[in-house]
């Protein structure tokens, strides 16, 4: 998972220490596709406490975009958010990227605010942006996730 991680976020990419420890903290979920080999082709994680949730990363495997991957790794992390009994899911992306704030926008997520120079070291902005899920119903965008 962390050769995904190098290889997808470069300089922003979380170390080997602190990938294993978001694994192994509590209230976490994470979503890993595999091919036949068992390689790492993308994962999703979320941080579910109470009614709220964070997307807390997302990543496919650049030869793989534009496939619906990212769509299906969303999809089956709100999933579990519902299952969870969260009412509201944030994430925070970065501004200089449009693909994925577009994703995010046909999920229903909105933006709610900008937190300036958030990723480093290049200092771009990070656009925060929200979800409410439906008490008993789907979301905005919902489709079948992982299994």
């Amino acid at each position: 998972m962390w050769a995904l991680e190098d290889a997808v976020f470069g300089s922003d990419a979380w170390s080997r220490a602190m990938v294993a420890d978001e694994l192994s903290a509590p209230h976490r979920t994470y979503l890993v596709l595999v091919d036949a080999t068992d390689t790492v082709q993308g994962y999703a994680g979320l941080l579910a406490v109470g009614t709220e949730a964070d997307i807390q990363t997302i990543a496919v495997d650049p030869a793989l975009r534009g496939q619906g991957q990212g769509r299906r790794l969303m999809n089956a992390l709100l999933d579990e958010a519902e299952t969870r009994g969260v009412r509201e899911v944030f994430l925070e992306v970065r501004a200089d990227n449009p693909v994925a704030q577009r994703l995010y926008e046909s999920l229903g997520f909105v933006e709610i605010g900008v937190r300036p120079k958030y990723y480093q070291p290049e200092g771009i902005d990070a656009v925060v942006m929200r979800l409410e899920l439906q008490r008993g119903g789907r979301r905005a965008g919902g489709e079948a996730g992982l299994s």
